[in-house]
């Protein structure tokens, strides 16, 4: 199937009460996994570059890879470039095929980040593809703290950039390694109240599965970015390959065992969000 855009992919899932994830790749083993997890659940799945792939690897480079693996299955596979910092970043990933930008504004002024983000949501569509940005900011853990996202700036800014997907900050985290307490429902519903844009949340891995679940059959959140939680099993994976033979040294061979592990892990995740069979 040809390459889709967030749009395509987050209309139906709000509108069939589903979400879809938004799988954090760090090269070829792990992107692979995930389209072939996604060809075997008949879903739509979103492949994300961030910031650090794209500094270990370059962009034109992921926009190949994705635009392959998209080639490879009979599902939609959006290419989405994640937390692109300028103007330059999100063009330069625009060039390279990505058919979903996001504009990372987030530590900026509120005017300042509704303009930049506008100048992206202009640029992407007019290359046929999405734009994500967010409003609030989403913390790390053991880093930086996160800025709850305010309701009343979550419509202006809706409304001000005209965003196909609206990332917020609503108790999630970067790199949690495990899951938390859960998000902020109020919150949530009082954004939900005063706009309709398709809703993010970063930092998935650190939602409980029994909430990720709940929200992406009953509100306005349609994308999950999982990143930790995968990267996990991906470790495990690759220690339990060298463990099994502590002689291997031909990197293709160790890396392959880390494949199955990944699908069935992505797999879990598209059926948890009611991904599954709405390919």
């Amino acid at each position: 199937m040809t390459r889709a855009t967030l749009a395509d992919v987050l209309g139906p899932a709000l509108a069939k009460g589903h979400a879809v994830p938004g799988f954090v790749c760090l090269g070829w083993e792990d992107a692979r996994a995930y389209a072939l997890a996604a060809e075997a659940e008949r879903a739509p799945v979103i492949l994300q570059a961030g910031p650090g792939a794209r500094a270990h690897m370059p962009v034109a480079v992921w926009g190949a890879m994705f635009r392959a693996l998209a080639e490879s299955v009979s599902v939609p596979v959006v290419a989405h470039l994640d937390h692109g910092g300028s103007l330059d970043e999100c063009r330069a990933g625009l060039l390279a095929g990505f058919t979903s930008v996001m504009f990372d504004g987030s530590r900026l002024p509120l005017d300042q980040n509704m303009r930049l983000t506008a100048e992206v949501v202009r640029m992407a569509h007019a290359a046929g593809a999405s734009c994500e940005g967010e409003i609030g900011f989403v913390g790390y853990a053991e880093g930086a703290a996160s800025d709850g996202t305010d309701p009343a700036e979550a419509a202006r800014f809706a409304s001000a950039t005209g965003v196909d997907a609206m990332a917020i900050s609503v108790g999630n985290v970067h790199l949690q390694r495990q899951a938390g307490p859960g998000l902020d429902l109020a919150r949530i519903r009082a954004i939900e109240a005063v706009t309709d844009v398709p809703l993010v949340i970063h930092g998935g891995s650190g939602v409980p599965w029994d909430q990720r679940q709940t929200l992406a059959a009953s509100s306005r959140i349609a994308k999950f970015n999982i990143g930790t939680e995968l990267r996990q099993v991906f470790g495990h994976a690759l220690r339990a390959a060298l463990d099994r033979d502590p002689s291997r040294f031909d990197r293709i061979e160790i890396l392959r065992d880390t494949e199955a592990p990944l699908v069935e892990a992505a797999r879990a995740i598209l059926r948890n969000l009611g991904a599954s069979g709405r390919a």
